[in-house]
Formats: structure tokens, sequence, C-alpha cells
């Protein structure tokens, strides 16, 4: 979640979104008096947002030419607002792509270091997230939110400082995913295969903690794939 509040924070997301979105093309200038007017702020709230961007790598301020939009690839893509921004692009494709490709590659690795380094505590936190995702009476949203946390949970059982800053990655991606499966009021049921892997890593098993994580994903490509090929016949 953003750490900015307020109108500064509302310019700061209207204005990655529109980046994201590609309203305002690589190399295009943003007018900062434009902005003022249209949005209706101060110039301090606008100079102030720029300046968060700027950070961001997604604009550049340059002599005689203004603020400037970068290409994608500079963008500090792994920044909590940065992701969530293009996540919400729900019409970028290989931006779910790519992030289906770190969850096939972190996630599995992370189950077999949680499978030999889980504490009591870990599997509490795993266990309860669990226990809410089964819940019948559970709401749509609170589903997802246990999911997340279940996620959550087996990177930090794994122990390692550096592939917590992972996380982030792993949990828009996640939630992007839960968004489309469970829209609309859907409820695809996971909880057997998440079970699994709760099993495998209570038990210190990383072989099959790691398969566990594998056949979680796989089925949750599957439950894409058939939404998605839903909506085309549609």
């Amino acid at each position: 979640m953003s750490m900015f509040r307020g109108i500064h924070g509302a310019v700061v997301a209207h204005l990655g979104e529109v980046i994201v979105r590609g309203d305002v093309a690589p190399g295009a200038a943003l007018d900062p008096v434009k902005l003022e007017e249209e949005l209706g702020v101060s110039r301090t709230v606008v100079r102030e947002a720029l300046r968060v961007l700027a950070a961001k790598g997604m604009v550049d301020a340059r002599p005689k030419r203004g603020t400037i939009v970068r290409p994608r690839e500079e963008w500090a893509l792994l920044d909590a607002d940065v992701l969530r921004w293009q996540a919400q692009n729900r019409a970028d494709d290989v931006f779910l792509g790519d992030l289906a490709e770190v969850r096939d590659i972190v996630e599995p690795a992370g189950a077999r270091l949680a499978a030999a380094r889980r504490t009591d505590a870990d599997l509490a936190a795993l266990s309860e997230a669990l226990d809410r995702m089964a819940d019948p009476d559970a709401s749509v949203d609170a589903v997802v939110e246990a999911d997340l946390a279940f996620h959550r949970a087996l990177l930090a059982a794994a122990h390692n400082a550096l592939l917590r800053q992972l996380e982030e990655v792993i949990a828009t991606g996640l939630r992007a995913r839960d968004l489309l499966v469970h829209g609309g009021g859907r409820r695809a049921d996971s909880v057997p295969a998440h079970r699994v892997v709760l099993d495998a890593v209570t038990r210190g098993d990383a072989d099959a903690a790691e398969r566990a994580v594998r056949d979680l994903l796989i089925q949750a490509d599957r439950d894409v794939r058939a939404i998605a090929s839903g909506k085309e016949s549609e």
C-alpha cells in the first residue's frame, strides 16, 4: 500500500496510473501547469507528486524539456506502488505474465526453505490463514486476504531476509490472479491444494513442499485460463 495519503497521495496515484496505461508516452513531457488546472491542485502538490514519481524512476526532470516520462524498463518495477498500478492495468498481459514467471521461480524454492526452517509460530500463521480461507461464511474479499496471508507466511517461514523483499511481488501477482478468479462473486476452491502445502511444510518434507507449491501454481494458472477462455467465448 502506498505510504502517501490525502490529496498528495491521490495525485501520485493518478499520475502513476496515467503513465502505466501509456496515456503519456515515454519521452513525452508532463506539463505541471496543465496538471494543476486539470486536477485542481496547487503547484506544490504537483511538484511533490512528480518528485515521488521521479524517485520511482517513472519521470525525469530535464533542462529545457521539463518533466519527461521515462521508458518502462527504467522504472523501479519492484516498488509497491508501481507494482500495484501495473496490476490494475488489466490490459497489460505481459506484466501479468512476468509476475506469474517470478512466482514460479520464487515460491517453490521458498517452500523448500520453509519446510527446513519453519517455526511453530510460522506453522500457526499458515494454519490460521488456511482456516480463514476455508471459512464457508467468509466473503470473497476475506478469502482473497487470507490467501495473501498464507503466501506471505510461507515466504516468512523461509527466514531469508532477501526473499522477504520479494513479498510484494508475490502478493501483487496473487492479488491480480485472485481478483480475476474470484471476480463476480466466484469462489475457486484452492483450500485442498493449500492444505497439501501446509502438511508438507509441517512434516519438514522439502521435496513435497516444493512439489505442492508447483501444483498450486499450475492450478492457479488453469483457473485463470479457464476464466479467460470463458470470456472470449461470450
